[in-house]
């Protein structure tokens, strides 16, 4: 009886240590998310320079999906990392289903 007792035990033990392994695993990958990779740094800067080189300084997203062959989900997060300070979205007047990624005037 105390051979099984101290076999669960053991098993629990076991258990908790793995718990804490997978949480610290867990806390460091969300910890490392923040930051952006050098793929992502470069998408976003060829970002920001399609949409200066364009007329008017404005592309619609779906160009830009086009342009540089991402999908959705991908063009979103990077949007996200786009400095707001020279760059915002608007949608367009005709059509509310089409956004376009436009530079500030007082950046021009």
């Amino acid at each position: 009886m105390r051979a099984a007792v101290s076999s669960q035990e053991r098993e629990h033990d076991k258990l908790i240590e793995n718990q804490l392994i997978q949480l610290r695993l867990i806390h460091e990958l969300r910890g490392n998310a923040d930051e952006p990779t050098d793929i992502e740094k470069e998408r976003v800067e060829k970002i920001e320079k399609l949409c200066t080189e364009a007329p008017k300084h404005e592309i619609s997203l779906s160009e830009l999906r086009g342009r540089m062959g991402i999908d959705k989900a991908v063009l979103s997060r990077l949007l996200k990392r786009v400095d707001r300070d020279k760059f915002y979205l608007r949608k367009s007047t005709l059509d509310k289903r089409i956004r376009y990624l436009c530079l500030r005037p007082e950046g021009r």
